[in-house]
């Protein structure tokens, strides 16, 4: 299971596994990270004279994207009770200790190394498990901790968001920790920040920063829009908006008639209509509605001669005389006897006039030449 020199491995499909308790082998490695991709070798580096691994190896998989799919679902899970810290096993590892080392202190026995190194995790790359100073007979925790960020960047913005707050009922403190070479002397000195600025972090290892990115503009603000694609137009303030429904209030309110008042009684018992509202000054009186366009004028009524309500339009000027709108009479006209009806006018169907003296009956066996 032993993989050759690191020359000959590939470097991108190997991971780093730290943290690793005694009790770890490599059979166990490989059965552990079989399950998240086809493992090509794993190499635990032993002490010559013990022949007992360091606590910590090395996988390499099939390919770049398995390496990648066991860091995101193997990284801190615990394996005999420790959680384990699986990473990229590049060669630039050993250049990555800057000394961005933050001690935090004042923590509650609850907390282990899962819960720092999930809610520390969020400002920047931590290159180690979060170490928890215990008791090496009880195992307890001693209410202090270390842990290593990969840049200054990464370590000054979680001493800012974290240090005097909560973390399981507890106020934590978090800062620089001393150095072990120099009593007195803090990590995060000039010196090591100008170190650090020679040799940055690769892009590859900086934390997901998407949402620090974001335009300064509140949650509400509109994303940018697409090449080729028109700006939408401006919101309307919200001052401009209550102004205009205002305005159509009022102007509903002017126009609706409020209802007429129940009728009092008189003192005979006759009920009598109250008397009319007074009339307000012109000043108050709404204004009149505006007069609708010429295209959107109703159609006239047509002419009901069954007593309908508009009258018959008024005949040509042409047509004179007393003839109530009739066309004047031919010239050798004279007007009929007394009693007798005026023709009808043409197309009317006049009803059989009926029988007078000279109609005989039917004489007798009338319709025995027809048949029914």
């Amino acid at each position: 299971m032993a993989a050759g020199p690191i020359a000959e491995r590939n470097q991108d499909a190997t991971i780093y596994v730290g943290g690793l308790d005694d009790k770890v082998s490599e059979g166990l490695m490989w059965e552990l990270f079989v399950q998240s991709g086809p493992v090509v070798n794993v190499h635990m580096p032993k002490d010559r004279v013990t022949q007992m691994h360091q606590g910590y190896g090395f996988v390499e998989f099939l390919g770049e994207e398995d390496a990648d799919y066991a860091i995101k679902i193997m990284n801190m899970i615990k394996l005999y009770g420790k959680p384990i810290r699986v990473n990229k096993a590049s060669a630039h590892q050993k250049n990555l200790d800057v000394g961005a080392n933050v001690f935090i202190g004042n923590l509650d026995t609850e907390v282990d190394e899962k819960l720092l190194y999930d809610t520390f995790s969020a400002f920047g790359v931590i290159l180690q498990t979060p170490k928890i100073m215990r008791d090496p007979e009880t195992g307890n925790s001693k209410g202090f901790a270390f842990i290593n960020f990969a840049s200054f960047d990464a370590s000054d913005a979680a001493i800012d968001a974290m240090n005097g707050q909560h973390l399981c009922n507890r106020a934590i403190s978090v800062s620089y920790a001393f150095k072990k070479e120099a009593r007195g002397e803090r990590h995060g000195s000039a010196a090591e920040r100008l170190l650090a600025a020679q040799n940055p972090l690769s892009q590859a290892d900086r934390p997901h920063q998407l949402f620090a990115d974001a335009p300064t503009g509140g949650m509400g603000m509109a994303p940018p829009p697409l090449p080729g694609m028109m700006p939408p137009p401006p919101p309307i303030p919200h001052q401009a908006v209550a102004a205009v429904a205002a305005h159509h209030l009022a102007t509903m309110m002017s126009t609706m008639m409020p209802p007429p008042p129940p009728l009092t009684p008189t003192p005979q018992g006759n009920l009598h209509p109250p008397p009319p509202p007074p009339v307000p000054p012109p000043h108050m009186q709404p204004p009149p509605p505006p007069p609708a366009p010429p295209r959107m004028m109703p159609p006239p009524p047509p002419w009901q001669p069954q007593g309908g309500q508009y009258p018959p339009p008024p005949p040509p000027q042409h047509f004179g005389g007393n003839f109530n709108g009739r066309p004047p009479p031919p010239p050798n006209w004279r007007p009929p006897p007394p009693g007798f009806r005026p023709p009808p006018p043409p197309g009317f169907r006049q009803p059989p006039p009926p029988p007078g003296n000279n109609f005989a009956p039917p004489p007798p066996n009338f319709s025995e030449g027809y048949s029914y």
